[in-house]
């Protein structure tokens, strides 16, 4: 292909380089906008439910589905018996546990995992921060959280261990409830800042933290997939001399 005195003449090694490239670099980009489409999506879910009343948890077991994102509100009394330390939880550049307690939901059998917050680690890991746990009744609101999810397990969490593991790597509520001997709620309560029975430091991200991030990293991609079109043509179109014009005109 020949445009005024400049001809499209691809070599092999630039092609086949660029036919390799240009895939994944679109992909990224597909990536990253779809990581910002599902926080997106997530966000309105907990924009809407956010705007609706309260749901109060009872002895009826619901669904992750029904209770993802709402504003619930549960009463009991905590069992620290069954409370876990979920490690690697950073805050302000701080390692520390988020504390994790269940709720035995007055009137029933039921049980609700409550995340109370973030606690410091402390000096010595070997040392566990001391946990105040209130023993009377309780009065709990916040956000319903679905805790499933895919994580890297640094240390695997077994299910029949005879002696209760207070410091847990992933919150698994499969491994939990084969731990436990009640029936569990299918999501936690991220427990409101406002809330002062028993909690420690809350400050809980919202399902859009991050998006603009993954939107700009899409933007990059793209651009960096159109820019590596632009090079492959641009540095693959050969000036004609007049004397190859002459000699292609005949």
């Amino acid at each position: 292909m020949q445009i005024l005195n400049f001809r499209f003449k691809p070599k092999l090694i630039p092609t086949l380089a660029t036919l390799l490239v240009l895939p994944v670099l679109i992909n990224l980009g597909l990536w990253q906008s779809n990581k910002a489409d599902t926080k997106q999506k997530l966000q309105d879910v907990y924009d809407r439910r956010a705007s609706v009343d309260s749901i109060h948890i009872g002895g009826e077991l619901l669904s992750v589905d029904a209770l993802r994102y709402s504003h619930i509100e549960a009463r009991g009394y905590y069992e620290p018996a069954y409370q876990i330390l979920l490690d690697n939880q950073i805050y302000k550049g701080q390692a520390g546990y988020h504390v994790i307690s269940p709720l035995h939901i007055t009137g029933s059998n039921m049980r609700v995992l409550v995340n109370r917050g973030w606690v410091p680690v402390g000096a010595d890991r070997n040392i566990l921060p001391i946990i105040q746990t209130p023993q009377h009744e309780v009065e709990i609101s916040g956000i319903a959280h679905d805790p499933s999810g895919k994580y890297i397990e640094l240390t695997h969490t077994p299910v029949d261990m005879k002696t209760w593991q207070t410091v847990w790597q992933n919150l698994d509520l499969t491994i939990y409830k084969k731990r436990v001997p009640f029936t569990l709620q299918p999501v936690t309560i991220l427990m409101d800042a406002t809330n002062s029975t028993g909690g420690y430091i809350r400050d809980w991200p919202k399902p859009n933290t991050g998006l603009e991030v993954n939107r700009g990293y899409a933007v990059q991609w793209y651009l960096m997939s159109i820019a590596l079109v632009i090079i492959y043509i641009v540095t693959n179109f050969k000036r004609v001399s007049l004397e190859d014009s002459k000699t292609n005109g005949k």
